[in-house]
């Protein structure tokens, strides 16, 4: 019915009757053992439009997915004019906001407002890599901010790949509700009036949400559990550490130089190597991001012997493969656009808009899923046993028409999400093992709908060791480390060891020339891998406690902890500091205060000695929770890492 505030459902009927009525019908449950789903069924008394909302409880880790399925049951068509995922209801005096937003190689950049009277929204109209201005992420405190470890905060993120709308309807004073926020989390109704057909039903993305009284860091941790258990393909699977060829190389390879970097793989001690853009295209040959996308055949000059061949190359030196894609897009100069100019999007009448020299294939046509599935399917039979797979996503909407739908342009941005994941969900099912990377240019693709079928994701193209600091501070608030792929490179100025530092409280990866380095370094970063796969289960599945923040210092510092609380990894940064900066202790979380831990410092250079001047000495879980440890980093760009070992 007519509804005074924002609505979380608003159809027009077949009779162009723009009301909905909504009664209860039923409701069941069911349970697990750990995750109790409730369903509730909704019908319109006068119209055959039937509503299902569904809530899964997820009870050891205190997390909300809900979502509403839409069942049209008229013999014609409805169109949905909005309709939301959720609809959280809070009443208090006031509400804290904190949302991340940015841009390309600026991703995760956050403030914390307190939301005034009225409407407030975070959303994006970008069509594909959805996420790459804001996040549909949030953190809301209630009455007061929240810091990490104290404060009333809810936690919630949506799980789509499109345009998304999160709306906070701040209602101060009302007579009949009196104070009053309402949350609406869903699809961004912008351009997307559905047209759902006769028969036909309408699912909404899932929203993930945690409610806690004990700070950001437990709503983070809520998260963390939920996403590894459920939300993250296999999330607990152990992961591949890679080298890229990338900034060796960018498109000027060949099979004699990717050999070589075999080698390099093996000789760096990662898993596994990445070929990156570069390798496709005959008629146009992939020179240069101008030409070839859609052309997936690999290119002979380079490639003479194919892809197959590289795999058993790779192999030969036990080395596992993996490939960039971009199946997504298609340039204009490309054999594939001339046989199939109607397989993009492209606006009739208008001068057709390219970004990064490429367009979107159009998703919404099955011929084209169909195209796309076939292509990543042919390069995996082709290079038989390819372990790795980065899916790339490199421009967003601005030629919004599908020449498929026609009169039904409304549909297109829905439509585009719904066929990638059927897509998807088609390639997975043929290959559940395989390792992929959900990558958008960057953080364009920073959320759990791509995840559902992606073991991780590409934070940001800025691999700056300094930047990354912040970058992966930030996305910890919802995502493990577990799904950020942090790769050490030539961007930035810092040493080696503050790089790969960094770049280790992720999934490690390197993108960097080998030949470059010293003697010394190379040693540390065969040292530092070691490290790493020795620790990947605590780093990047252990619970993760951010105890000093960049934002509001010159230094930074977050641990993990095991499940069972017998091994720890600390990570300690100074930033750029200044003379006179003071630096508190350490106070480190997440300890059993009964047992004794060791802690030692390793990642170190060679010939370098312990900065931590307490080096394999014990102490408390007690101690260390309660006193701490002093700081000892001295001068900016420093890093460290402290194994912490229960006795």
């Amino acid at each position: 019915m007519h509804t005074v505030r924002e609505p979380a459902l608003q159809l027009r009927q077949v009779d162009g009757n723009p009301s909905t009525q909504l009664e209860y019908i039923k409701h069941q449950q069911a349970n697990d053992g750990n995750v109790i789903t409730t369903t509730i069924d909704l019908k319109d008394p006068k119209y055959a439009i039937d509503v299902k909302l569904t809530f899964k409880a997820y009870q050891k880790e205190n997390v909300i997915e809900t979502w509403s399925t839409l069942t049209n049951k008229e013999k014609k068509a409805i169109t949905i004019e909005n309709i939301a995922s959720a609809a959280l209801q809070l009443k208090a005096d006031k509400y804290y906001l904190q949302h991340f937003y940015g841009d390309w190689i600026n991703e995760m950049r956050n403030e914390e407002v307190q939301l005034p009277q009225g409407i407030h929204r975070i959303e994006s109209k970008l069509g594909t890599r959805a996420t790459n201005f804001d996040l549909p992420s949030f953190l809301l405190s209630v009455d007061k901010p929240a810091s990490e470890n104290e404060g009333t905060v809810i936690a919630g993120t949506l799980a789509w790949s499109g345009n998304f709308k999160l709306t906070f309807e701040n209602v101060k004073y009302s007579e009949d509700f009196g104070h009053l926020l309402q949350i609406l989390p869903g699809i961004n109704n912008y351009s997307s009036a559905y047209n759902l057909a006769a028969g036909k039903e309408f699912k909404t993305p899932t929203f993930i949400y945690t409610f806690t009284t004990k700070g950001k860091g437990q709503a983070s941790r809520n998260l963390h559990k939920w996403a590894l258990d459920y939300g993250i393909y296999k999330g607990r699977k152990k992961r591949s550490t890679l080298l890229n060829n990338w900034e060796a190389t960018y498109f000027d390879f060949d099979e004699q130089k990717l050999d070589h970097m075999f080698g390099d793989v093996k000789k760096l001690g990662v898993d596994l190597f990445l070929l990156d853009d570069g390798w496709f295209g005959n008629k146009y040959p992939r020179n240069n991001d101008h030409t070839s996308l859609g052309d997936w055949d690999p290119n002979k000059q380079k490639l003479p012997n194919g892809i197959g061949h590289l795999v058993k190359l790779a192999h030969e030196k036990g080395v596992k493969f993996g490939i960039w894609v971009e199946p997504e897009m298609i340039s204009q100069k490309s054999e594939l656009y001339e046989k199939h100019p109607d397989w993009v999007l492209k606006l009739p009448n208008r001068h057709i808009d390219e970004r990064r020299q490429q367009l979107v294939h159009d998703l919404t046509n099955p011929k084209v899923q169909d195209y796309v599935y076939s292509v990543i399917d042919k390069i995996m039979q082709d290079g038989k046993e390819i372990a790795y797979i980065k899916w790339d996503c490199n421009r967003y909407m601005t030629n919004q028409y599908s020449p498929y739908l026609k009169d039904n342009q409304n549909n297109l941005f829905v439509d585009y999400v719904n066929g990638l994941y059927s897509v998807l969900e088609r390639f997975r099912n043929k290959y559940p093992d395989l390792e992929m990377m959900w990558c958008s240019g960057g953080g364009g693709r920073a959320e759990y709908g791509g995840l559902k079928y992606f073991q991780e994701f590409w934070p940001s193209d800025n691999t700056d060791g300094l930047r990354r600091v912040y970058l992966q501070y930030a996305y910890s608030y919802f995502f493990p480390f577990a799904a950020q792929c942090a790769h050490v490179t030539s961007w930035g100025k810092q040493p080696i060891k503050f790089r790969t530092d960094v770049a280790m409280s992720g999934k490690l990866g390197f993108d960097i020339e080998l030949e470059k380095m010293s003697g010394d370094e190379l040693k540390y970063c065969q040292d530092a891998v070691k490290n790493f796969n020795r620790l990947q289960t605590v780093i990047a599945q252990g619970e993760i406690f951010r105890l000093i923040s960049p934002y509001q210092n010159n230094y930074a510092a977050w641990m993990t902890v095991s499940e069972d609380k017998s091994k720890a990894v600390l990570f300690n940064y100074n930033l750029n500091t200044l003379t006179g900066d003071v630096f508190n202790k350490i106070i480190l979380k997440g300890l059993d205060p009964n047992k004794r831990y060791t802690i030692k410092e390793i990642n170190l250079m060679p010939n370098q000695k312990p900065q931590f001047k307490r080096n394999e000495q014990a102490f408390s879980g007690d101690y260390l929770m309660k006193v701490g440890l002093d700081w000892y980093l001295n001068g900016s760009i420093k890093s460290s890492v402290l194994e912490i070992t229960s006795n």
